[in-house]
């Protein structure tokens, strides 16, 4: 009976040393993450994070938390690991890790259907973009839109930029792809297109999306990475992807 004790005792101990928060945006990220009528956070990130979590044999907990202050989070173990669409960059690596990337798609810009231009300097010349703040939006179109741009406006969440959009209080936005395909699926969205995808740079965009986790934490990002391999591997990445996407979102 005492050894079944101590065994007990160590396999709760184990169990509790494999729980990990969960960080990512505390506002709709749609088809990513986004609360459900019941405040359930759902989508495709979700699926991502309980099908490799699952996989790793990781207890997950979901944290939603303000974007822009999600890596002091992480760093200061608030947070264990950030699943919030985060682009691994050069920036980003001089503070945290990256497993490695679990998707990656193209930068779109957005703009009113009564506007004729495209996703270039010359086609933004002019005019008032809006960006997510600490995104690599925000620094991307700094970096090749500022210069000739009537404005950068920033916000703190991206739907706060696509209302304006849809309002006329902005020229145009800029974001993640997949995103803005979701916002232009919507009632709001219907005022606008896809003007096209912006010139890669990947100093700035980075080389895909990855699990942001705290630097020296090993043990834990090769679970990960082994994670993300298995489930590519045997279709669960296929599988709940599909019911997203009509195109492989892990991307090239």
């Amino acid at each position: 009976m005492a050894i079944a004790v101590v065994l007990a005792a160590a396999a709760f101990g184990a169990a509790q040393a494999q729980e990990v928060k969960v960080g990512f945006a505390a506002e709709p990220y749609p088809p990513f993450t986004s609360p459900d009528a019941s405040g359930k956070w759902v989508g495709w990130e979700i699926e991502f994070m309980e099908a490799m979590c699952a996989e790793a044999k990781l207890q997950c907990v979901p944290t939603p938390i303000a974007w822009d202050g999600i890596i002091p989070a992480l760093t200061s173990k608030k947070i264990d690991m950030i699943i919030g669409s985060m682009s691994i960059t050069e920036e980003r690596l001089k503070t945290i890790d990256f497993s490695d990337k679990y998707y990656n798609t193209p930068t779109g810009i957005v703009g009113p259907k009564s506007e004729k231009f495209d996703a270039t300097p010359e086609g933004l010349k002019g005019k008032i973009i809006g960006v997510q703040v600490s995104t690599v939006h925000q620094e991307y179109a700094m970096k090749h839109f500022g210069p000739v741009a009537a404005e950068i406006k920033e916000y703190q969440t991206q739907d706060e930029a696509n209302q304006d959009l849809a309002a006329g209080r902005i020229d145009a936005v800029q974001a993640d792809a997949i995103a803005l395909d979701a916002f232009l699926a919507s009632d709001a969205g219907a005022c606008c297109d896809l003007k096209g995808n912006v010139e890669d740079d990947p100093a700035v965009l980075g080389a895909g999306i990855g699990v942001g986790l705290r630097k020296g934490e090993t043990e834990l990002k090769d679970k990960v990475n082994a994670a993300i391999k298995a489930i590519r591997a045997n279709g669960t990445y296929d599988t709940f992807s599909k019911k997203y996407f009509d195109f492989d979102i892990y991307g090239g």
